[in-house]
């Protein structure tokens, strides 16, 4: 039988077969000898123990698409990161933290800005040209009004997605709403080992239908990008390539060089102000990093 990895605690799996539930399992030991460790997200076989209890064994773990190591998960599609567009304040840096990250181990990134039905069409417009720019999926929905939620349910089908966001933007709200019996089942997985669901809190993958997932994680309110290199962090800001032909040096940082087509498109008002900060701040952080 093959299934989903959708979480896993104090040594046991638990994995989502379509069609027959979730299962509660041990992964053999060959796989310590090995020295693979399950990840949520690794599509596994198993072997039924007590159809009636719903345990088994993994005895394979199949090969796998990719593997994140922040959120640590494998075989993830996308990842759709939430943000509020007011009450909080979208913190705007936050959000460039985490597309690094993702860009970094190359997941795709949907950017839904929540509580759309508190905030101006302007606002939402000026959030929108800043990311549509850098070539991202920008959505707008209120999980008050349930306006949009049609949209992200079309974006997540068919998709194994990572959901994260800050804590406070609504993105406990839009779980709800994508799966109404999301509770029940993490409920259901508290039930059988004994831990309530207000304790730590652990990353999930909670199945939505047929072949859609989406994995849950704890609310950031603060992201390191330590693994980066200075030096690459342009590589990243996508729109900044279309005026780095314009730039006198080879390798140009689009901070202090003379003649630098980045610095020029930003001071024309065709890069984003905040972006261009949000970089400028972000490879400072990294230079005083090297010092130490």
């Amino acid at each position: 039988m093959e299934g989903k990895i959708v979480k896993g605690i104090a040594g046991f799996y638990y994995v989502h077969v379509v069609g027959f539930g979730l299962y509660e399992c041990k992964a053999k030991g060959i796989f310590r000898k090995r020295k693979i460790k399950p990840l949520i997200g690794d599509h596994v076989e198993i072997t039924i123990l007590d159809e009636k209890e719903k345990t088994g064994n993994i005895i394979e773990i199949l090969p796998r698409k990719n593997e994140l190591i922040r959120p640590a998960v494998s075989n993830i599609d996308q990842a759709m990161v939430i943000f509020a567009a007011a009450q909080p304040d979208p913190n705007l840096n936050l959000l460039d933290r985490f597309l690094l990250l993702m860009a970094k181990q190359e997941v795709p990134v949907i950017i839904c800005f929540n509580k759309k039905d508190i905030v101006e069409q302007q606002e939402q417009d000026f959030l929108y040209q800043i990311y549509e720019k850098c070539g991202y999926d920008v959505l707008f929905t209120s999980t008050y009004t349930k306006e949009g939620i049609d949209i992200v349910q079309e974006k997540l089908r068919g998709k194994t997605t990572v959901l994260a966001g800050p804590s406070g933007v609504g993105k406990s709200s839009m779980m709800n709403l994508l799966q109404p019996n999301a509770n029940m089942e993490t409920g259901a997985v508290s039930e059988k080992i004994k831990r309530g669901k207000h304790t730590t809190r652990h990353s999930e993958i909670i199945h939505i239908e047929g072949n859609t997932y989406v994995m849950d994680t704890p609310g950031f309110s603060s992201i390191w990008i330590d693994q980066f290199e200075k030096e690459e962090l342009r590589n990243y800001f996508m729109e900044f390539l279309e005026f780095e032909p314009q730039c006198k040096f080879q390798g140009c940082l689009h901070i202090n060089e003379p003649i630098c087509g980045v610095k020029n498109a930003f001071q024309e008002g065709k890069i984003s102000k905040t972006r261009y900060e949000n970089y400028v701040t972000l490879y400072e952080e990294l230079k005083e990093k090297r010092k130490y």
